[in-house]
């Protein structure tokens, strides 16, 4: 029994290898599509990480250890954290030992050794993202945690299979605490992952970047692994939220057939999930960097407020 749960752990890493750049490039193919440009298709992240492998490593003379090193760390920690979030199922050897406080934890840990690289090299852009990045963990971080610890009220525990087991398999109540907290949770998701009106993924440009400024002299198979962690932080705050704030579906055993039957319903909650974030990011501006502490701020503030409603009304 304990080989056969090992082996769904294992199959739950595999799924989140293998379609986190299908989930990047269904995003950017619906917002493609929705701004009326033409894309190569939700493949096409698959291709790029390919052709980056095949691609020369280049270094900079003054490159340190710590240069070389993040790019492993940061899609091994990210690995990591997929085998904690239970979202095919939430009977996982990982799962269980794990909550949310180790989860953000870990996300601190890739963020830290991040913009130590882009500090490593010592150019004007790595230096600017890092203080970027730093500002801006340091207002996110305690929102995500204020969204998560108001879900975790409900199962008395910070556990992120409790919580699942309590919202999925539980008696079902409406809560106007996980309304404040989901709306603080979302914002803090296009935070993460980088997205409008925080940071836009697809430019270069200096006055905006944040985690692009960090990253841009990494190449290689360097740079694929970065890529391909950063869609798995995507897939993995997209699940995460499902996990959390709409369990349903996520079996509690290890049965094949139930895990066949999520596995199919979390596709559809994640193309669903994909439109909404294009809708998002389509029909809001990028965001001027001294606003942001304004936007984070407002999601402490809602994570907190439901945390506040959770025990007024509850």
């Amino acid at each position: 029994m304990i080989v056969y749960s090992f082996a769904i752990e294992a199959l739950q890493l595999l799924l989140l290898l293998l379609a986190a750049p299908a989930f990047a490039g269904w995003v950017r193919t619906v917002k493609c599509r929705m701004q009326g440009r033409s894309y190569a298709g939700i493949f096409q992240p698959y291709r790029d990480i390919a052709r980056l492998f095949t691609k020369e490593v280049i270094l900079a003379e003054n490159a340190s250890w710590i240069f070389r090193f993040t790019p492993y760390l940061v899609f091994g920690v990210t690995v990591m954290i997929g085998g904690i979030v239970p979202f095919i199922s939430t009977d996982l050897p990982f799962a269980a030992t794990a909550d949310v406080i180790a989860l953000v934890m870990l996300f601190a840990i890739i963020r830290f050794f991040t913009a130590l690289a882009g500090m490593d090299i010592g150019t004007a852009f790595g230096g600017m993202g890092s203080s970027r990045e730093m500002m801006i963990a340091s207002l996110a971080e305690p929102a995500m945690l204020m969204a998560i610890f108001t879900v975790s009220l409900a199962g008395n525990s910070t556990s992120l299979t409790r919580m699942v087991q309590v919202m999925a398999h539980g008696e079902f109540v409406i809560r106007p605490s996980l309304a404040f907290a989901l709306l603080a949770y979302i914002m803090v998701h296009l935070t993460e992952t980088g997205r409008i009106p925080v940071d836009n993924p697809s430019t270069h440009l200096e006055l905006t970047m944040i985690h692009e400024a960090m990253i841009l002299e990494y190449s290689g198979r360097h740079l694929a692994l970065i890529e391909w962690a950063g869609q798995m932080k995507l897939f993995i705050f997209s699940t995460l939220g499902i996990a959390v704030f709409c369990p349903w579906g996520i079996p509690a055993s290890n049965d094949l057939l139930a895990i066949i039957g999520g596995g199919a319903l979390l596709a559809v909650k994640l193309a669903v999930l994909g439109v909404i974030l294009v809708l998002i990011e389509t029909g809001m501006a990028k965001m001027r960097l001294f606003r942001l502490t304004e936007y984070l701020g407002s999601a402490f503030l809602l994570a907190t407020l439901g945390m506040l409603s959770f025990f007024i009304l509850e």
